[in-house]
């Protein structure tokens, strides 16, 4: 049984190289063989299936709806079976590629000064690292763990949490100078108010009014992909944003960026987990990233936390 399993598996291997290449000779130099050999393979498979999978002719070779249909289970099994083997194997050593993605400031500011101990620690495992403010890809298998903000919608995916960070509306003392301090969320209104360009779960800013909390919406002239982008922007007196505070505590500490409102702050804060395909195969080294962010980003919360407590009250 075992020998015809891995038949099996050798067959498809040979098959998705004939597919590849489209032709008996390419896949088999490809795969260190005579075209010959390829041929009685692919022979033996529509003899046991009962069905025509290639079309060969004296100058191409292409599948038919059955072979292209084979092709793309051959590949799906495949990928299943190395993904397993390599989940069991990474349990003794981990080792292999993890591909992360993080929203680009906190994981210019956050995750990625975590690497260089996390890759002491695990040499064999390499880490591809994405920096954007927009959703990856987890569940189509594109990134292994990213690290969102906010509230999780309903996935299959598993998801362990990370920390919280505050969130306050700020500008510039240069904007305020010229345009005024709004004194209650509704005048807001009247200001130029830069918001993030990608559709979030939130439809506006929070708020707490008379005792009742409220959401916002918002309105100005310039959005932005990256909390980098709008800090740089109230930096220059363009309008009014409201981010992390992760991102400004020094702009705040400097007096560079002034926060507003606060009165009328609802303790809002946003929750950062690391997001990932969970379950027994889930591969060990994808396991240790997590665990390591779980225990080195709970120490850095808390630095961020009680700095800003003191040095800003």
């Amino acid at each position: 049984m075992e020998n015809r399993r891995a038949d099996r598996a050798a067959e498809m291997e040979t098959f998705l190289a004939v597919a590849c290449a489209e032709s008996f000779s390419g896949a088999a130099r490809e795969l260190g063989q005579t075209p010959s050999a390829v041929s009685r393979l692919v022979s033996r498979i529509e003899q046991r299936l009962g069905v025509r999978l290639v079309v060969r002719t004296t100058r191409s070779l292409r599948l038919t709806r059955e072979g292209e249909d084979y092709a793309l289970a051959a590949r799906r099994i495949l990928a299943d079976l190395n993904q397993t083997e390599t989940a069991i194997a990474d349990r003794g050593s981990p080792r292999g590629l993890v591909r992360v993605s993080a929203a680009t400031a906190h994981g210019r500011l956050s995750i990625v000064p975590l690497l260089p101990e996390f890759l002491a620690r695990y040499p064999d495992i390499t880490v591809d690292v994405h920096l954007s403010d927009e959703v990856s890809d987890v569940e189509g298998g594109y990134i292994d763990v990213a690290i969102r903000f906010g509230p999780l919608p309903d996935s299959l995916l598993s998801a362990r949490r990370l920390g919280e960070t505050g969130r306050r509306v700020i500008a510039s003392p240069a904007y305020l100078q010229k345009h005024g301090y709004p004194k209650t969320p509704s005048d807001l209104t009247q200001h130029n108010c830069m918001d993030f360009s990608f559709r979030r779960i939130e439809p506006g800013w929070p708020f707490r009014v008379d005792g009742e909390e409220i959401m916002l919406p918002v309105d100005g002239n310039v959005n932005a992909n990256n909390g980098e982008t709008l800090v740089q922007l109230a930096l220059q007196g363009v309008g009014i944003t409201r981010l992390g505070d992760f991102l400004i505590v020094p702009e705040l500490d400097s007096g560079r960026l002034v926060s507003l409102l606060d009165d009328y702050n609802p303790g809002d804060t946003e929750v950062i987990h690391a997001v990932f395909i969970g379950g027994k195969t889930m591969p060990a080294r994808v396991r240790v990233f997590v665990d390591y962010l779980v225990e080195k980003m709970a120490e850095s919360n808390s630095d961020i936390d009680a700095r800003y407590s003191v040095d800003c009250g």
